[in-house]
């Protein structure tokens, strides 16, 4: 089928929301069979020669409660480009960010399964992966607690995951991304100002690195890299009076492995100093403001799940932005399966499974444009 056709979500209030089959990539490749599991591929060839024109219902559900549905709009993308005669299929679908518990159909597709049922593992994989970001996404969300934060999920996997976890990352509710990828289906640009090699090439004059990208950019806030000599506190109040309203905000990114040089001397035997601890960031901040310079925010990065965060929004560190990058696209946590449960308008399913009734699932039907 041609990208130019869309699908059609009709919402419950009556209106009706368009996305193009153009909002999402997909390889050629698909049609030829070429990423869906063998035995889909040979069980098609069986059915067309042998057994044609059955009218199946397959269902995809998965196994955790409080789960963010998302790859919906994009599994109906890939069967209104990829299934055959696909204007015959009812789909009935949850929405993308829609809220499901363990065992909620998320997606049920009725027609010949000849016509879409080699897509099973593709639909798989893609509500899998897209729910598991989304999830994470919005557990960290609710951590936050509306403080403000940006993905730095693009070095946490394949390069070619970006797009994808970008969409679902938006859809959860973070919409500042590290890379142009990350946030290509949405339209959003990447955003950000240095990292240490920037540093480095300066020979580790945090100042001169600064005013380099200052320069460079100089419409843009200018954000420093602060926790380069494992000196936060020091550097970036030194860097705040040098540069005056120049400096925007401080990150700091310290390794787990370090403690910073703030503690030197310092009784540290109530809490754990390494890497970016409260103790440092409420340090700073009071750093920061004592010597005039309250306007510069703290940017924390390094490590950032969501249950850190919620403690730290819960006991009011300091933080102006959350730089998160792994907690985002992290094991797989939502595992979709696909089950034929129905056949020529009878239940018929392997046992333990079956057709769930679901009220929440939203006919989608295809036109052209």
């Amino acid at each position: 089928m041609s990208n130019e056709i869309c699908e059609m979500r009709l919402k419950e209030k009556g209106e009706i929301e368009r996305l193009s089959n153009k909002t999402f990539k997909f390889d050629p490749l698909i049609a030829e069979g070429f990423y869906s599991a063998n035995y889909f591929l040979r069980s098609r060839r069986i059915v067309l020669e042998r057994a044609p024109g059955h009218i199946v219902t397959e269902q995809w559900f998965q196994r955790r409660d409080d789960a963010m549905a998302c790859g919906l709009d994009e599994s109906i993308a890939l069967i209104h480009t990829f299934a055959h005669h696909p204007e015959t299929l009812r789909i009935e679908a949850l929405k993308d960010g829609e809220m499901m518990d363990s065992g909620e159909p998320a997606l049920k597709v009725t027609g010949r399964y000849e016509d879409f049922g080699f897509l099973e593992s593709l639909i798989d994989g893609i509500l899998a992966r897209r729910s598991s970001v989304a999830t994470n996404v919005n557990e960290v969300v609710r951590a936050l607690r509306g403080t403000n934060t940006f993905s730095m999920a693009d070095r946490q996997d394949d390069y070619l995951t970006q797009a994808g976890d970008g969409y679902a990352t938006y859809v959860a509710g973070i919409k500042k991304f590290s890379t142009d990828a990350q946030g290509a289906w949405v339209g959003v640009k990447g955003i950000g100002t240095m990292p240490h090699a920037l540093i480095e090439i300066c020979g580790g004059d945090v100042y001169e690195a600064t005013m380099l990208y200052h320069k460079t950019f100089p419409d843009e806030p200018a954000t420093a890299l602060i926790d380069y000599h494992n000196n936060c506190v020091y550097d970036a109040v030194d860097l705040a009076k040098r540069m005056g309203r120049d400096l925007s905000a401080v990150r700091v990114d310290t390794s787990k492995a370090l403690i910073d040089h703030y503690f030197d001397g310092k009784d540290t035997s109530l809490f754990d100093p390494h890497g970016v601890c409260k103790e440092l960031i409420f340090a700073l901040r009071k750093a920061l403001d004592e010597a005039g310079a309250p306007w510069v925010k703290i940017v924390v990065s390094s490590g950032f799940t969501a249950e850190k965060i919620d403690e730290w929004t819960r006991l009011g560190v300091p933080v102006d932005t959350y730089g998160v990058g792994s907690a985002l696209v992290r094991n797989t946590t939502v595992g979709f399966t696909g089950d034929l449960v129905r056949l020529d308008g009878r239940d018929e399913a392997k046992e333990g499974r079956r057709d769930i009734p679901s009220k929440r699932l939203h006919n989608v039907q295809f036109f052209e444009e």
